[in-house]
């Protein structure tokens, strides 16, 4: 164990490396978490953390990977300066970071490098941070041995890279795919479900397809004029994709259109069809049951919807066919820890603190505050859901959601 000049608290550091490693939140393929125990006002009890370094640290978790819990879990595309090869294969890689700071008095550099090793069980890099002053030339060698990156934070908050790791391939377990899905364009994020209705969304590859500008196309056939919620929708829901030239079909775009094609042929003709669903409140998969049945098809490609689906039946199976929305989420956080709080929970540190407490249990209280939970989870996907025939109540908005009152329930169970 070396000693360090330098007073860094491990929150300090760790906020720190977290700025170099996602220097970016709203990067495209970039998500990262904190552990839950950073989500304090003090450190050690009598060491306050600054409000600064918490914003920077938020959103919070408690994500295991490997045997233990990272300070940091998270997925993005590093710069060739922090590692020791180019990244080869599809897909940013999952990174797991152990901070080491000087609230201890010294700093153990190479038990954070062994933590930091233990990760790469299910990381495919692992990084250890730590104050430059209290590395050595035997933490250093640890460090390339382990394959452990090391990051040397100095007193005036820069990171330098001491050694850089090479990335490997590894299995993925429940809570390491949970922070891939919410770094995907099909994650759930502020910006993923704008509208509630699924017509908005089939309607959008359509329009893409015909001939013509694709948002008059949508606004001269009543479809949708919120366009670019109806696109970012699409998005989400894999049917259109960002490409270098615009926006694309996918295949499951594709298929949507030639289901319109198939019953209507001109494209354009399907799109009149969407004029008399203008403002309609009825159940989608009631009033246009083909429709319905492609947006269900849709809905369920979506990766939450066929998690929800099946914990869903599984508590009607238990003798809980209409669980409320907060036993939903204490049941779904038994089983699925990471996704949940990532699935149905806001981003905000106000919000993740209100429900997890430092050793990132549920707090059943901060579940009945309709505010904390994730809009487009609750509101837009589960309305969706409704429409779709897969749910039998639509969704609210969180200031009008009581989540003691509202019903997650199948329609259709099994």
């Amino acid at each position: 164990m070396a000693s360090a000049t330098a007073d860094a608290s491990e929150p300090w550091v760790l906020a720190r490396a977290k700025e170099r490693l996602f220097p970016e939140r709203d990067e495209t393929g970039t998500y990262a978490v904190v552990d839950t125990q950073f989500a304090t006002e003090r450190w050690l009890a009598s060491e306050p953390v600054d409000p600064s370094v918490r914003e920077s640290l938020a959103p919070f978790n408690h994500v295991r990977v490997g045997t233990g819990y990272p300070d940091l879990v998270g997925v993005r595309t590093l710069e060739s300066d922090l590692l020791a090869v180019e990244r080869l294969g599809e897909g940013p890689p999952l990174i797991a970071v152990e901070a080491k700071g000087t609230s201890r008095g010294g700093v153990d550099v190479q038990r954070a490098v062994v933590q930091a090793h233990d990760r790469l069980a299910e990381a495919n890099v692992a990084f250890a941070a730590v104050p430059t002053a209290a590395v050595d030339e035997p933490d250093r060698v640890l460090a390339r041995e382990l394959n452990v990156g090391l990051l040397g934070v100095d007193g005036g908050g820069a990171v330098e890279t001491l050694e850089r790791p090479r990335v490997v391939g590894n299995r993925t377990t429940d809570d390491a795919t949970a922070i891939r899905f919410q770094a995907s364009v099909r994650g759930v994020t502020d910006e993923s479900f704008g509208l509630n209705h699924p017509k908005n969304y089939l309607g959008y590859p359509l329009a893409l397809a015909a001939s013509g500008e694709t948002n008059r196309l949508l606004d001269d056939h009543d479809v949708v004029r919120a366009f670019d919620d109806a696109r970012r929708g699409a998005a989400f829901l894999g049917l259109v994709e960002e490409r270098p030239d615009g926006v694309g079909l996918t295949p499951l775009g594709r298929e949507v259109v030639r289901f319109a094609r198939a019953r209507y042929g001109p494209i354009e003709a399907a799109l009149g069809e969407f004029e008399q669903w203008h403002g309609a409140s009825a159940r989608f998969y009631d009033v246009a049951p083909d429709w319905g049945q492609l947006a269900r098809r849709v809905v369920f490609a979506y990766p939450a919807t066929e998690l929800l689906v099946e914990e869903l039946q599984q508590l009607h199976d238990d003798g809980f066919p209409e669980p409320t929305l907060v036993e939903l989420v204490r049941y779904l956080h038994e089983v699925h820890p990471t996704f949940t709080v990532e699935l149905f929970v806001r981003g905000t540190e106000a919000a993740r603190r209100a429900v997890l407490d430092e050793d990132g249990e549920l707090r059943p209280d901060g579940l009945t505050d309709g505010e904390v939970y994730h809009a487009p989870t609750v509101f837009q996907l589960k309305a969706m859901l409704y429409h779709a025939g897969i749910l039998t109540d639509r969704g609210a908005e969180p200031h009008r959601l009581e989540p003691s009152d509202d019903v997650w329930a199948l329609r259709e169970p099994v």
